[in-house]
């Protein structure tokens, strides 16, 4: 299908306005993207194109945040989120989407239970495991996993700068998988070929705007920031 110039228009201020998002916070973009894209392309092109553009952006962002990745802390989370995300991708022409946005929800409830809580370390790590891998199998269903994945990694309990180092890393893991699975499954057209090539250019001034953000902020601005991200990924999956 041919996309009208002010379609161009609206996905690249949604790009750069989750570019930015996402490298301030981390994680984030896909609330932003999936449903701008979707609504250009339709629901499996845009959930792969996404997944494109957020694998590159995330590129930038590992640059970025290449002093700040805990590798050895989060290379579980990496490689469970690799796992799910080529299961979750795999599932996305069958998967019923309403179901899988309930059970995320039902997940981010027990997890926030859990923090109120206050588990000990050990049960703290074990909970991580089972969400990493629900986070990456949901975003390749519908293309997000933020809330899943934002919770396992506080479990690692990162200050904010090796938070956000390490969301791009797991980011980029589940990017890259999906992606490599929805264009063989020829989900990318070359009409989602060219939107990316429009929005490359901004990709490295959105990340490192938004890097600027992350680092110039209070920790109170932070965390207010990354819990707005978590009720807004809650609200979309409820509402979708």
């Amino acid at each position: 299908m041919d996309i009208l110039p002010l379609e161009v228009i609206f996905v690249l201020l949604a790009a750069s306005a989750a570019f930015t998002v996402s490298a301030a916070a981390g994680l984030g973009g896909s609330l932003i993207l999936v449903p701008a894209l979707a609504l250009v392309l339709g629901t499996k092109e845009g959930v792969a194109l996404a997944a494109l553009l957020l694998a590159l952006n995330n590129v930038v962002k590992v640059f970025a945040y290449r002093k700040t990745i805990p590798l050895a802390k989060s290379a579980l989370v990496i490689v469970l989120t690799i796992v799910g995300s080529a299961i979750g991708a795999s599932l996305l022409v069958a998967a019923p989407e309403s179901i899988v946005s309930v059970a995320v929800v039902g997940c981010i409830a027990l997890s926030l239970l859990g923090e109120r809580l206050d588990l000990g370390s050990r049960s703290r790590r074990a909970a991580m495991l089972p969400l990493a891998f629900a986070s990456g199998a949901t975003s390749g269903f519908s293309g997000t996993s933020g809330p899943l994945k934002g919770i396992a990694l506080r479990h690692l309990q990162l200050d904010r700068f090796h938070m956000a180092g390490a969301a791009s890393a797991v980011s980029l893991a589940g990017d890259l998988t999906k992606t490599a699975i929805f264009t063989d499954a020829g989900l990318l057209g070359l009409e989602s070929l060219n939107l990316a090539v429009l929005c490359a250019p901004l990709m490295l001034v959105a990340t490192f705007t938004g890097r600027m953000l992350n680092r110039t902020v209070a920790e109170r601005g932070y965390a207010i920031l990354f819990w707005t991200v978590m009720f807004g990924y809650s609200a979309r999956l409820l509402l979708a």
